[in-house]
């Protein structure tokens, strides 16, 4: 499969999307959602995961891996209506329901809403992933709009405290809250200022979390993934820098999403069951030292 995720890197062309978060259907090559020869064994048969950022990239091979090993899936997303078509028809192709919601993570009372509909709909709530994410790369601090940092703020922080707060009293003991964080939350990087500080500011929550919820019996871990190649990246960076995109890792090459999917498995189900306040970092082999 090493081979295989290689030659994905060797034959990526320059491209770029105009508008975040990007579509997956525009991308080539197209991801990597899940492993072929990926097994299920009922980790999470019976239950019922939200997953915000579901219908592309990350969120789309949580989803399905979620489907595979027996969850039922909510996915939110914000407008890529045929991109969530095809991950609810993947997560149904495993055999399990998709609730797909669309709206603006930015506005509390959608993630709110969204909560509630998942419970209503698919009878519970057992995992939340937090996982949906914007960015806007700047060469300077100076050419951050105050506003750019507000905006990139409610998606990528205010939106997981919000999903949070509505989800813990719907999840179980033994349920679980994953958030994605991200590299730069603690490699830093000079072009992704506010990106980075939302970054941070998540790894921080998953830590407090983690401890202000454990005595319910409910865990709260983090995933920092590295360069992956999802859409998100497509509709940053210009096509050039795309197409080199990962290739300084140790590794040599940009991530999967598929290489994510069971990370979050583990996260979701027992076998994780004395890990809280934690964070997997799956980059490639980057230094995170100083």
């Amino acid at each position: 499969m090493e081979k295989d995720y290689q030659a994905q890197q060797d034959k990526r062309p320059p491209q770029h999307q105009a508008r975040q978060p990007g579509r997956e259907t525009a991308m080539t090559p197209q991801p990597v959602i899940i492993r072929d020869d990926y097994r299920g064994s009922g980790k999470l048969d019976g239950k019922a995961a939200l997953v915000t950022g579901g219908d592309s990239g990350i969120g789309r091979s949580v989803a399905v891996h979620f489907a595979r090993e027996g969850a039922d899936v909510a996915i939110v997303y914000l407008e890529e209506s045929k991109d969530a078509e095809e991950t609810k028809r993947m997560v149904e192709g495993e055999g399990r329901r998709c609730l797909l919601i669309e709206g603006d993570v930015r506005d509390a009372a959608f993630c709110r809403q969204a909560v509630e509909r998942t419970v209503r709909e698919l009878g519970r709530l057992d995992v939340l992933v937090n996982n949906a994410g914007e960015q806007f790369p700047k060469p300077s601090i100076e050419d951050i709009p105050f506003e750019q940092m507000e905006d990139t703020f409610r998606t990528n922080f205010f939106a997981y405290f919000a999903f949070a707060q509505a989800a813990v009293k719907h999840l179980p003991e033994g349920g679980a809250i994953i958030n994605t964080t991200s590299i730069t939350a603690f490699r830093g990087s000079d072009h992704l200022l506010d990106y980075s500080a939302t970054k941070g500011a998540i790894a921080s929550f998953t830590r407090s979390l983690s401890q202000s919820l454990a005595a319910k019996g409910i865990r709260v871990n983090a995933v920092a993934p590295g360069p992956i190649w999802t859409p998100l990246i497509a509709a940053t960076f210009p096509a050039e820098r795309v197409e080199e995109f990962g290739a300084n890792t140790p590794m040599g090459r940009a991530g999967q999403p598929a290489e994510l999917g069971p990370a979050y498995v583990y996260l979701a189900s027992a076998d994780s069951s004395y890990m809280t306040g934690q964070t997997l970092h799956l980059n490639g082999g980057q230094w995170l030292g100083s």
